[in-house]
């Protein structure tokens, strides 16, 4: 039988790393473009449901496509341990995201969730003993300090105000769990072809979120629910589920969590760049040096040797 050739390559060289970047950017819009779709239709269903909505329709999406390029089959009780491991983690963050915005406010959930990549790092240095240059960690803080500028318009009287409460400590813990989910897709990586380890980690999601919004299903009137709605179900299903889940674990297991986390500080200047090319109002001038501090930092912290692997970690 012929073998199967990977969806995308390993990085064995400079062409290939420039793929992987490549690909990261373009996730990284595509998650961008996620929020104005969320925003519009996330009146008309229960954020649980929608999440668990849009996880089953990615999945059974996603199906027909692994099934005929690898087969689906039946995975090993280790196997299923491993993606649900994953996909439990996952959903934890989805779940202390929708418990803390019932007690906080969005602007604290993003400061918070600015601070991921350097969680992520934090994480990488415990599990996998990744190791960063001295550079690299005063990047990761400062990008983190031009997301939260960018998040807040450049007004340092709103971010002092920001008080803490229970919900961003909830918060909090959505973003430990979300780091090292992304670290342990490197260490739980068995050399699978990756699309087949992101069909399975959806389709356990899944099974969690069902069980976890089961109730609020049920509960439903679906034949309420507008068209535009699932037109954008869709969309977030197919581009901002399928292609970045399999981007962001591909990516991991090519360049390691911390430098794929990294691009995360570009989301509120990516989201600000779209508001303006339709045709919101420009931001105010001391927003820009954020916007600056997050493309540094994140070019900076792509460059090659960035992390050192101190031992294997993976078995």
């Amino acid at each position: 039988m012929q073998k199967i050739q990977p969806l995308l390559p390993a990085t064995s060289n400079a062409s290939s790393t420039f793929v992987v970047h490549a690909v990261m950017l373009g996730a990284t819009i595509l998650v961008a473009t996620s929020f104005p779709v969320v925003s519009a239709i996330t009146g008309s269903l229960e954020s649980s449901v929608l999440t668990f909505v849009r996880l089953a329709i990615a999945t059974l999406l996603f199906a027909p496509f692994v099934g005929w390029r690898y087969g689906l089959g039946r995975p090993s009780l280790r196997d299923l341990a491993r993606y649900s491991m994953l996909s439990l983690l996952l959903v934890t963050f989805f779940w202390c995201m929708f418990a803390a915005l019932k007690l906080t406010n969005p602007l604290n959930t993003a400061a918070i969730f600015a601070l991921g990549p350097a969680i992520t790092a934090f994480v990488a240095a415990i599990l996998l003993r990744e190791a960063l240059p001295v550079m690299a960690r005063i990047a990761l803080p400062l990008g983190a300090v031009g997301a939260i500028l960018v998040i807040f318009r450049g007004d340092p009287e709103s971010l002092f105000a920001m008080e803490l409460g229970v919900g961003d400590l909830i918060f909090l813990l959505g973003t430990l769990a979300l780091s090292i989910y992304s670290t342990l897709i490197k260490l739980l990586h068995r050399g699978e072809p990756m699309a087949q380890m992101t069909f399975w980690t959806l389709a356990t999601g899944t099974t969690w979120l069902l069980l976890l919004s089961l109730p609020s299903v049920v509960e439903t009137d679906w034949q309420t629910v507008p068209a535009g709605v699932f037109a954008g179900i869709a969309y977030l299903s197919v581009f901002t589920t399928i292609l970045t889940f399999f981007a962001f674990q591909w990516s991991t297991t090519q360049i390691g969590p911390t430098r794929v986390a990294a691009y995360t500080l570009l989301n509120p200047a990516l989201v600000l760049v779209l508001g303006l090319s339709f045709g919101e109002e420009w931001p105010p001038l001391s927003t820009w040096p954020g916007v600056a501090l997050t493309f540094i930092a994140t070019i900076y912290l792509q460059r090659p040797k960035m992390t050192r692997v101190k031992t294997v970690a993976a078995t």
